[in-house]
Formats: structure tokens, sequence, C-alpha cells
């Protein structure tokens, strides 16, 4: 074990970059492809398994999966998960990480239904190439999506430019997936991944403190809505989410309006506090689904958030696990910008991926310093990050 109990194969996770969405002007990306995971999967496996990474979110291509309707094609995911199934690799599948087919519209009424039949196959197909439990995120951050196809910094299907509809939307596909799935294969692991952010007022009027607070408010909206917790209507359910996946990076609060909030600032409220806000608003285990750091900050940025999960950790927040994200260098979704954000490399000419020696000693630093915090509860205290 790497640190405490935890629902995965490792307490410490990494994910791969897979989002597959049309970017505004109609360019379709790819990151699987772009970053080589698609042609080095079993490596990519064997190396972080190797690292003691052994638990990962990974993502599944819709658009190149159905590309005509109803007619699936598995060979862009088959070997992946028999890669996993070979070198015992437990994957948590991203089954729509933003996109999805050219003939399938989005905003349409029946896009729910379509999502569904989908990831009832993708399910069906994953257990009969290798069969065991189904570990899954059917629709990864619905508040980041809603906001940028809101926006239109994601394309805009017709209806999307109404503030709250689009998540509402976004919403109602995933507890029809979700329910969908708990019927057919009722011990899935159903997890999501959602922003976890922190807004604060640029001045102190009423108005201004109450807006602040409003939007901050917003990001509890989606799991809200997935477990019944407020707008009992679409249909969402407790056992819809056994986890509470949290996405937290360096720019994760800001002010309303306004630039990022330094961390140090007065107004930057520590990430311990969050996730123990989190874990009493729903009663339910949570993991950071999703965190990491670019270039010389990444052994910096794990430090503080270990630091601060250890605390929350401490106030009786069970917290099952930490996944940096993405886990290989990757190019930038607008301007392919290379961005050193992972624990690997982009592949080499060698065919192999460079360690970052400092995210990796840090990290061991951190396996370290969380077996220990395990083993001597009546030790468990809070720390300076």
């Amino acid at each position: 074990m790497d640190g405490p109990e935890t629902t995965f194969a490792s307490f410490f996770q990494g994910g791969f970059e897979c989002s597959s969405h049309r970017r505004r002007d109609g360019v379709r990306l790819d990151l699987l492809r772009a970053t080589g995971h698609d042609r080095h999967v079993a490596g990519d496996y064997r190396q972080l398994h190797e690292l003691g990474l052994r638990t990962i979110r990974d993502g599944v291509r819709w658009h190149l999966i159905e590309k005509t309707p109803g007619r699936y094609d598995w060979s862009s995911w088959t070997p992946a998960l028999e890669a996993a199934a070979d070198i015992g690799m437990e994957v948590i599948w991203d089954l729509f990480h933003y996109g999805s087919p050219d003939h399938v519209d989005q905003g349409a009424a029946d896009f729910p239904q379509r999502f569904t039949d989908f990831a009832l196959a993708a399910v069906e197909h994953q257990q009969q190439v290798v069969g065991g439990r189904p570990r899954l995120c059917l629709v990864n951050e619905i508040s980041f999506m809603a906001w940028a196809v809101e926006v239109g910094y994601f394309p805009r299907p017709p209806g999307a430019e109404r503030k709250g509809w689009f998540k509402e939307q976004l919403a109602r596909t995933a507890i029809s997936a979700a329910a969908a799935i708990r019927s057919a294969y009722p011990d899935a692991l159903l997890v999501w991944a959602e922003p976890l952010v922190h807004i604060a007022p640029r001045d102190h009027r009423r108005k201004s403190v109450e807006a602040a607070e409003r939007e901050r408010r917003g990001q509890f909206e989606a799991y809200d809505w997935l477990t019944g917790r407020a707008r009992p209507e679409l249909g969402g359910d407790p056992s819809f989410a056994d986890l509470i996946g949290l996405n937290y990076y360096p720019h994760n609060q800001w002010y309303l309006d306004g630039p990022t909030i330094p961390m140090g600032h007065h107004e930057y409220r520590s990430l311990g506090t969050m996730l123990v806000e989190v874990a009493e608003r729903y009663g339910k285990p949570l993991f950071l689904s999703e965190t990491g750091a670019e270039g010389c900050g990444r052994a910096a940025w794990l430090h503080y958030v270990c630091a601060e999960a250890r605390a929350a950790m401490s106030q009786g927040v069970a917290l099952h696990g930490i996944c940096w994200f993405p886990i290989t260098a990757y190019p930038g979704w607008d301007n392919s910008r290379h961005a050193e954000a992972g624990l690997l490399s982009t592949v080499t000419a060698d065919g192999k991926r460079h360690v970052d020696t400092r995210l990796l000693a840090e990290l061991r630093e951190q396996q370290e310093r969380f077996r220990a915090w395990s083993k001597q509860p009546s030790e468990r205290v809070l720390e300076p990050a």
C-alpha cells in the first residue's frame, strides 16, 4: 500500500489526457493520439505500474468508435483493455471526455439516450474482452463543459446560450447513463470528476459578496443533481456516485469576474477546508480525480496538495486517492504548446518516456509520509504545507 485504505489499487494515480472535442474553429482534438498514448499504451501502463501507480484514468474515443449511428468499432479501445489486463493496471474509463461523433447533436432531445446506448455498449464490450468490475467516469466535468459551451469556448449547440440549459442537458445525460449502468451492472464503480473551486468577491459590498457566493455554490449543482439532493425530477440518486471526484489545479481560485487568487493571499482558501466542506455535504468518500501543475512547479504542487489532503483526512475526510493529471506531457488545446505537466515526458526518439526526477522524488516522499500517517493514527496532526 502507498497510503491509506482505498477503494483503488493504489492511492496515488495517474491520468491520461483524453480530450477529443472539436475546438470552436472546428478542429477535432485527439489527445490520446497527440501524446502517443494510443500507440504506446502497453509501455505507458507498464512504466506507471513499475513506478507504483497502479490505478489510472484513461479514456475511450467515442468519435472513433461510433462513426455511423448505432454501429460500433472497438478497435481503438481494445488494445488498451487488453494491455491493462495483461499488466494488472486498474483503469477508470472516461466514456465522454467532451468529444462525441459529428452525427451526434449534444443539444438534441435524444442526446441522453444516444450516450446511454453507447455507454451500455462500451461496458458490454469491456466485459466480453476482459471482464471484471467496470470502473467508469461516465461524463467528465459537467460544470466545466457547460461553462465552455455557454461562453463559446467549445462549439455551441442551439439553446446552449441560455445560462444553465446545457448543464441540465449534461446532467440528464449523466443520470440516464448512470441509471442504465447501475441496472445492468450493479457492481460497477461510478465516479465523476468535477472542478473544485473557490470564488471571492473583488470588494466587500453586499451585492459583490452575495454574487461571488452564488457563483461559488454553483460548483455543487452537478453533484446535487446527480445524487438527487436537488432537482429530484431529473432522476438523480445517491447510488449514482460511489465516490465524489474533484479536480483541483493552481488556477481553481479566482475573484468574481477577475484574476486568479495567488496562493498565500488572504483570500486564498486552503484545499483541506474545501475537501472538508464537500465531504460534509455529500457524506461520501472523495478522491482528487485530477490535480497537477506545470514545469518546475510540479513537485511543490504535489507537496502542497498532499499536506492539505492529510489535513482534511485528520478531520475525518475519507479521501481515497490523488490522481496526477495529465501524467504525460501534452500539447495545449488551443495552440499545441508543449506542456511539461506530467511525471512522464513525451515519447522520445528511443521510444521511451523519460521520468521527471524531481516530481518522482516528491512522489516517493509523499508515499512514505502517507504510509507513516496511516500507521500512527494517534499522531495525526495538521501539518504546515
